[in-house]
């Protein structure tokens, strides 16, 4: 499968979403597909052998609409597509105000008797505004019907045309054939007026629900100082090609992923991970492009350019996320699909009615109130109700570090009564470090032999474990040579290495290991059992078949995880710790951490089926890793949150990615969760209340077209503000 994000142009309500979805669905080889009203982005997931994109945008075509691949458009040109959008709202507005003014001054003299100017109140004056008014201020809604209703449905603009037309050719009509009858060209000029005021202050809130999406864009450098030949050269970003060497000075941003080779300073990464304190980079060290370099001269060897870089996958995680569709929305969609033709029944029933009941002398009164069902009626609000929340709660995450893939995990987040920690590089650094090495009897005193004697075997594994007690080697011992070769060496995954130094026999492993070859460590037992109470790793040297040595390896706690821990828990969420470490080392850190519920000794193939097994029992899971073994576990839970200070799988696999590893973050988002969810059914309430009141007390002839239309217009700018207001929420730090 492949996924594709489609910029879609065109689309102006609930009725538009569902009509370019539903064109998509019915395509062979779209697994799904899902349409963001607010971001105004389809996200695909489809075969690409059976269906290419341009097959994609041909259907969106047919169905009345333009539509192109977002990763194709350029930051800049998203944002001169808005602005210009805008701006046509603003002259199209203004165009239709400034016309239709002298309707309004009719309006109020209706109520407060005002003198008026005779000009005004000529039907040829009347009729040229109101002519204006519908066929230059309205022809968008023409449009926008002519193109729904050639796709085969019925959206807002359809409504809107109906509604606008009925009140001007009824007045058009009574100027030519019924002089002296009462006309009515203020209802369709106002309409018209205000529905595009709606449409303006909903595109302007919109905008504001992207900001997130605007401001990470905008921390992509537009160039990048090269070294080529020697010479410092400055080049448009695009040009940077990975191994190219970039020199970033202070108070610039890093164009570039890459790795420090000269220079050192503090590097803020706020905006990338949410981290508010500056972090030290020294040679060797990783940059991420978007960051701040904010002192000293840095000299960075480019790793990941354009697409491939950590900034450009993160604005399409997000991207992605504003373009999915919650599982809350299904309710609204399904409305939608039918809201347009029930409300053109009503409206029919109400013209049909109110002729019967008032005669055909009070056609205007039929007329009137069918026009104001027509327009009171509002697909936009719901249509708008989820996908407005979930740009916003989306973003907020980005913001803060938080990068939630799609609307539904935002949405189960919430629900979430269980959330599982894998312990090394999750809970503890995942950096093991040596802690002690203790020496048996027969071989007191000699406990830096033993343990250069364990260096010079391990210096050529690559396990964690390995590293470890290398490196606290080469800090205990001074002088310590290790350029000598054994002479003989073999490693066992998972339980140790056999080699031959110097003359001496060596096995450096675990219990089981040792035990394999003979070697009795019975009378170790009480101080093996003793490290890993204290959250050792213990690991056994054996001297020419002789145990010699134990050695304690510890991975500690990462800095905050005994406070994450803790405010998990005061959400009324219970905290597992799963590894497959031993019991012991594992009790040990969860009891550090402040964690009960411990699943040790669990292989990484079986994470996922422990998962599973609660899951089975009615628990909705939140798992959290950093590592390969993890993936399994991650994409089995309700809600996969990965470390961003983890693998690459690991990211992949997940749902959440947490960018700065720090798992406090962890609270922050489940906050998000509640509040986007809160917000939504908000959404969601006040725009089916305002529907199901709207339309019945129009069609009971209770409502003015106008102050229908007014209605109409806020009830859209009202989802959208309210949505806003995540913005505001607090997150814990």
């Amino acid at each position: 499968m492949e996924k594709t994000l489609l910029k879609i142009e065109g689309m102006h309500c609930a009725a538009c979403a569902a009509r370019v979805e539903n064109s998509i669905k019915k395509l062979d080889g779209v697994k799904e597909a899902a349409v963001n009203l607010a971001a105004g982005i389809a996200s695909i997931e489809h075969l690409p052998d059976q269906l290419s994109v341009e097959e994609l945008i041909e259907s969106i075509s047919h169905a009345g609409y333009t539509a192109r691949v977002l990763a194709d458009i350029a930051p800049e040109s998203l944002e001169e597509v808005a602005r210009l959008e805008l701006q046509q709202k603003k002259r199209l507005l203004f165009f239709s105000a400034v016309l239709s003014f002298p309707f309004l001054i009719t309006m109020l003299d209706n109520f407060l008797n005002l003198p008026l100017p005779s000009l005004v109140a000529e039907p040829a004056v009347q009729t040229a505004l109101a002519s204006a008014v519908q066929f230059v201020a309205g022809a968008p809604f023409y449009i926008g019907s002519y193109r729904s209703l050639k796709g085969g449905s019925a959206n807002m603009d359809v409504l809107v045309a109906i509604g606008t037309s009925a009140a001007y050719f009824y007045s058009l009509a009574a100027v030519f054939f019924f002089p002296g009858t009462p006309l009515y060209f203020e209802v369709s000029t106002m309409l018209i007026t205000l529905i595009l005021l709606g449409k303006y202050l909903e595109a302007l809130a919109k905008n504001r629900t992207s900001e997130a999406i605007k401001n990470l864009m905008r921390l992509q450098p537009k160039t990048a100082i090269l070294i080529r030949s020697g010479l410092e050269t400055e080049v448009p970003i695009y040009e940077v090609e990975v191994g190219d060497t970039v020199i970033i000075r202070p108070g610039e941003r890093i164009p570039v992923d890459g790795e420090i080779t000269e220079g050192s300073s503090a590097v803020d990464e706020s905006m990338v991970t949410g981290e508010s304190l500056p972090v030290d980079k020294t040679p060797g060290d990783f940059v991420t492009g978007g960051t701040v370099n904010t002192f000293g001269i840095l000299k960075v060897r480019a790793s990941r350019v354009g697409k491939d870089s950590a900034l450009a996958q993160i604005i399409r995680i997000v991207q992605e996320a504003q373009g999915s569709k919650a599982p809350v929305q299904l309710l609204a969609d399904k409305v939608a699909g039918y809201f347009v033709p029930v409300v053109l029944t009503i409206a029919t029933a109400t013209f049909s009615y109110w002729l019967w009941s008032s005669g055909s002398e009070n056609l205007a009164k039929s007329v009137l109130n069918a026009t104001a069902v027509l327009v009171v009626a509002c697909p936009c609000a719901m249509g708008l109700a989820t996908p407005a929340s979930i740009m916003v709660g989306t973003g907020r995450g980005a913001e803060n570090g938080i990068l939630v893939k799609g609307g539904e995990y935002l949405e189960k987040l919430h629900k979430v009564d269980m959330v599982f920690l894998d312990k090394t590089g999750t809970i503890t650094r995942g950096e093991p470090e040596l802690a002690s090495v203790l020496a048996v009897k027969r071989f007191a005193g000699q406990e830096e032999k033993i343990l250069a004697l364990a260096a010079q075997a391990e210096k050529y594994s690559e396990h964690p474990i390995a590293r470890a007690i290398v490196k606290g080697a080469v800090d205990r011992i001074s002088n310590l040579d290790l350029s000598r070769e054994p002479e003989e060496f073999k490693a066992v995954p998972g339980k140790g290495v056999l080699c031959r130094f110097d003359g001496y026999s060596l096995l450096i492993g675990n219990k089981r290991f040792l035990e394999e070859h003979g070697i009795d460590i019975s009378c170790q037992q009480p101080a093996i059992e003793k490290l890993q109470a204290a959250g050792n790793t213990t690991v056994l040297v054996a001297i020419d078949q002789q145990i010699a040595g134990i050695m304690g390896v510890a991975d500690t706690l990462k800095e905050y995880s005994q406070e994450a821990v803790q405010t998990i828990k005061n959400l009324g969420i219970e905290v597992w710790m799963i590894t497959g470490d031993n019991r012991q080392t594992a009790m040990a850190i969860a009891s550090q951490a402040g964690i009960e519920n411990v699943l040790a000794e669990v292989p990484a193939a079986e994470k996922a089926r422990e998962v599973k097994r609660l899951q089975e029992k009615g628990h909705i899971i939140a798992m959290v890793g950093d590592g390969i073994n993890d993936a399994p576990a991650l994409a089995s839970a309700d809600v996969g949150i990965a470390v961003g200070t983890g693998t690459d799988i690991a990211v992949e696999a997940a749902n959440i990615t947490l960018m700065n590893g720090d798992l406090r973050k962890i609270v922050p988002a489940i906050q998000l969760s509640r509040a986007t969810m809160r917000n939504i059914k908000q959404n969601l309430f006040w725009a089916f209340i305002y529907n199901i009141i709207g339309i019945p007390v129009a069609a009971a002839g209770m409502l003015n077209p106008v102050m229908a239309g007014a209605a109409m217009g806020l009830s859209s700018v009202s989802v959208v503000a309210n949505a806003l207001r995540l913005k505001r929420t607090r997150l814990s730090s």
